[in-house]
């Protein structure tokens, strides 16, 4: 049953992205505003179907963290789901994406319409200076930045290698950063069809004070996000 549920999600999300892809061309001469209607109203539409067809909702613990103003949310990445959450429920917030999703015809126009931010994972230290010019100008207009330190989707009950972006972002915007845990891979795992019925939850942890030094902030960053995510994942195995 729950892969027909799976299936079934799966063929109306296709045929539902297909539609809205073509409805939505127009927005991407419009203004910010635009772009960002679109956005909401997607990934509403996608949870919503997950919620009605595959039994799948979420909740958030400790959205009081979030300091008011920019901040950077570092998160755990375990599923798609993760890409489509953070835009729609932090208003003011840019993404920051593997560039070769922004070739995807549709998924990446409208993605750079809504201001995420590409960076060449190959591109050593050319690319986190990119990186780092291209935050600054939607924090300048009150935004906050979301990066995945792992660079890459890992499996719930696993640690990937947290990389060095997010140290320079910490070390060159000189703002607090919000580290996050979630499940979310349980229930929508990496490059399978299955979606699980339950609840997704994502967690947002104590902020960091900007002002660490690199190797400080590295360690308490990866102390927090994979304690609070071994807590979160074992309740659910």
């Amino acid at each position: 049953m729950v892969m027909a549920r799976s299936l079934l999600y799966h063929v109306l999300y296709g045929v539902w992205a297909l539609l809205m892809s073509f409805a939505f061309l127009p927005s991407l001469i419009l203004p910010f505003w635009a772009s960002d209607f679109i956005a909401r109203f997607w990934t509403r539409s996608v949870f919503w179907l997950l919620r009605v067809i595959c039994g799948l909702t979420y909740r958030v613990e400790g959205i009081d963290f979030l300091p008011a103003g920019p901040v950077i949310v570092a998160s755990k990445h375990q599923s798609a789901w993760d890409t489509l959450f953070f835009p729609y429920k932090l208003e003011k917030s840019v993404i920051i994406l593997k560039r070769e999703l922004f070739w995807l015809p549709f998924f990446g126009w409208y993605a750079k319409k809504y201001g995420a931010i590409g960076i060449n994972r190959r591109g050593g230290a050319s690319a986190i200076r990119q990186m780092i010019k291209d935050s600054r100008k939607p924090i300048l207009t009150g935004r906050s930045i979301v990066i995945f330190p792992e660079g890459t989707r890992t499996a719930p009950s696993k640690k990937g290698f947290y990389h060095s972006g997010v140290a320079a972002l910490y070390n060159q915007l000189k703002l607090p950063v919000v580290p996050v845990a979630l499940n979310s891979g349980i229930y929508w795992p990496r490059r399978m069809l299955i979606r699980r019925p339950g609840v997704i939850t994502l967690r947002f942890l104590p902020p960091i004070p900007p002002g660490l030094p690199r190797e400080q902030f590295m360690e308490r960053l990866e102390a927090d996000i994979e304690t609070a995510q071994k807590e979160i994942c074992s309740s659910n195995y």
